[in-house]
């Protein structure tokens, strides 16, 4: 300042340190811009190349079971890191000498260059970074990864990269043949998700299939189970994990899709493990699967599922706690609503069927779910898209390409179990009702056995309508009651509507005070509602202002356009299919532009599963027989009669 016209002053090295920092946040306080000479100024571009060191084998390749796991974090993979100033790329020793020089002004390939050795600093200590296999993948899929509050690109090589190209272009890898052992034919969605699922267990990682109801997820996965016996790296045991009320219809579809497949429930006080066979199907329910994880646990499985997998939503709950301590080879998880209500709840998911690929349920939030639910931040949509699709296959009834696979109408029988006081009442209602029609006869023991059925069927609905209790408390009695809160809870989410048949109208009040007290809208049609409220309800219905449509069978039967259901549930069996035929296609009519599901709700073990069997193996007989309603059943022998309402332990 002593000079009459400033224009230079020299600088030590520490001052155009300061002048970087704080003399230029300082400068710029008071209106002072700073500027540097473009040639000497350099910024530091990070990156990093993540992959295995040399040759190394690993899961991108075939034959390559070397290599790490990436459902552990027993391997890791560190980062090679590019660094640059400006165009030109750093050595390892240049990084070294200019970071222990500490200081901003440098010498350079013969050039000065003004780099921030804070910088410099941060970039020397990231040189030991490693991270496991899963997370390098996460990295390799999104191309970046944030590395000490910083997003860092990242480029991988070796099978890294061949493994990252694989899962990011599945429609360039060779489909995989339908297992010569199952007893269908896949439509072409269902061949091209096994051949998803195939390629991606394979390599050791989970993933969710979350495919609409009705379009086949339990058919798929029985063909996975199939296809990974040829592989002695994939064969073994499979474990299904699933709701009590699904059990029944898993058993089913395996033995009617799976022929000669073993299959047994590890459920109930005789649970065992003893003797398990490689290809062998074990079925438990959450709540057994909870009480015995660890004798689950030690069990080498091929392969785990959860079905219904939005059971395992919450993280912190004991349910997801005890599945995740359940070793497998591969995970996969099975669900028609991977996200209900949050992001966190795909991120639950994802993270038990391959652990580590979303981080921590924090940093998630924190990087992805905020951003995308709030929808201030495209590019985190994009990068989480591109993370969580190679391992979710999502496919609705809508989707080009599904809806035409799919026939008109799709009828599915679902069995339930019986609760234990469903059972207790069946088996002294049928010991008493054989009693007393052994020493009747005439119209008397007609009048019985109706009345016997009656009873019988109604036990199975639930314990409330067949005692004719009042004021019942409806939740955890019944086994039907449990399925159709599960089909709701599907249903709604897609944004359907549902008619729900029963011929029992005590049985349809009961269901109506139950989805009232669950929030669920409902109305309900029977024999006493005038013509208007008919027209009323059917007007609500069809302009989507109540979803759920419960019906009185003989009331609604016929007459009703109801076109607006995809989905009709028939709660208690009717002995006339055609009684049943002509309540489903109030739905399944002209003007109907959406596949029609049809779920029949079958009690395991009782009169309604033998009535099921009846109808599927001899057709022509239960044309004859069932025709006529219950009073086919009243010339049937003592012994014939005892046969038809034994309560047994599982299907026939």
């Amino acid at each position: 300042m002593s000079a009459a016209v400033p224009d230079a002053v020299d600088l030590v090295a520490e001052e155009v340190s300061d002048l970087l920092g704080e003399g230029a946040r300082a400068l710029a306080g008071a209106g002072v811009d700073v500027h540097w000479p473009r040639e000497l100024v350099r910024g530091l571009t990070t990156r990093a190349q993540v992959g295995p060191a040399g040759d190394e084998s690993g899961p991108g390749r075939a034959g390559s079971a070397d290599g790490p796991s990436f459902l552990s974090a027993d391997a890791l993979l560190a980062f090679d890191w590019w660094f640059a100033l400006g165009d030109r790329r750093l050595t390892r020793e240049e990084l070294d000498r200019l970071a222990e020089a500490n200081r901003p002004l440098v010498r350079l390939h013969d050039q000065w260059v003004l780099v921030d050795p804070r910088e410099l600093a941060r970039a020397r200590a990231r040189q030991d970074h490693k991270i496991t296999p899963v997370e390098a993948l996460g990295a390799a899929l999104t191309g970046s990864m944030e590395v000490d509050g910083s997003r860092i690109e990242v480029r991988p090589t070796g099978w890294l990269a061949d493994l990252r190209d694989r899962l990011a272009d599945p429609g360039a890898q060779k489909p995989v043949e339908q297992p010569g052992a199952l007893a269908a034919t896949l439509r072409d969605y269902q061949r091209r998700g096994l051949s998803w699922l195939a390629r991606t267990t394979s390599l050791g990682l989970g993933c969710c299939l979350a495919d609409d109801m009705g379009l086949g997820k339990t058919i798929t996965l029985i063909a996975l189970h199939l296809h990974r016996q040829a592989d002695p790296e994939s064969a073994g045991p499979t474990l299904v994990v699933c709701p009590t009320s699904l059990m029944g219809n898993w058993q089913r579809e395996i033995e009617r899709f799976a022929p000669g497949t073993p299959v047994r429930r590890f459920h109930g006080t005789r649970r065992a493990l003893d003797g398990l066979a490689d290809g062998e199907f074990v079925l438990t329910t959450y709540g057994t699967m909870r009480l015995d994880a660890a004798r689950l646990a030690g069990v080498p499985w091929g392969l785990v599922v959860a079905d219904e997998a939005q059971h395992v939503k919450n993280p912190y709950a004991s349910t997801a706690r005890q599945l995740r301590s359940i070793g497998g080879r591969a995970r996969v998880a099975l669900t028609g609503t991977p996200v209900e209500n949050n992001l966190s709840e795909l991120w639950a998911i994802l993270d038990w069927t391959t652990p580590g690929l979303l981080g921590r349920l924090g940093t998630f939030r924190r990087r992805y779910a905020n951003a995308v639910e709030s929808g201030q931040d495209p590019a985190a949509a994009e990068r989480l898209a591109r993370l969580v699709g190679p391992f979710l296959l999502r496919r609705r009834k809508s989707d080009p390409g599904i809806a035409p696979e799919l026939p008109p109408k799709t009828e599915t029988d679902h069995a339930v179990s019986l609760t234990p006081e469903q059972t207790g009442l069946y088996e002294a209602v049928v010991r008493e009702a054989l009693a007393e029609i052994a020493g009747a006869d005439g119209v008397t023991r007609r009048g019985l056995i109706v009345k016997l059925l009656t009873g019988l069927k109604q036990i199975c609905n639930h314990p409330a309508q067949f005692l004719k209790e009042e004021r019942p408390v409806v939740a955890g009695r019944s086994g039907k009651l449990e399925l159709l809160d599960e089909l709701l809870d599907t249903v709604l989410t897609e944004g359907a509507g549902v008619l729900v048949f029963t011929q029992y109208v005590r049985m349809a009040r009961l269901l109506e005070r139950h989805l009232a007290a669950r929030g669920v809208p409902a109305q309900f049609l029977h024999g006493g509602t005038p013509v208007a409220g008919r027209e009323a309800m059917v007007r609500r219905f069809q302009d989507g202002e109540v979803p759920v449509f419960l019906l009185s069978l003989k009331a609604a039967g016929t007459g009703l356009n109801l076109t607006r259901a995809e989905h009709v549930v028939h709660y208690d069996r009717w002995w006339n299919p055609a009684v049943e035929a002509q309540a489903t296609d109030r739905a399944y009519r002209i003007g109907q532009t959406r596949p029609v599901q049809v779920h029949r709700i079958i009690a395991e073990g009782t009169v309604e599963d033998r009535i099921a069997a009846l109808l599927e193996r001899k057709r022509e007989l239960a044309d004859a027989v069932l025709g006529s309603g219950e009073t086919a059943f009243t010339e049937l022998t003592d012994a014939e009669l005892a046969d038809l309402t034994e309560l047994r332990g599982g299907p026939r």
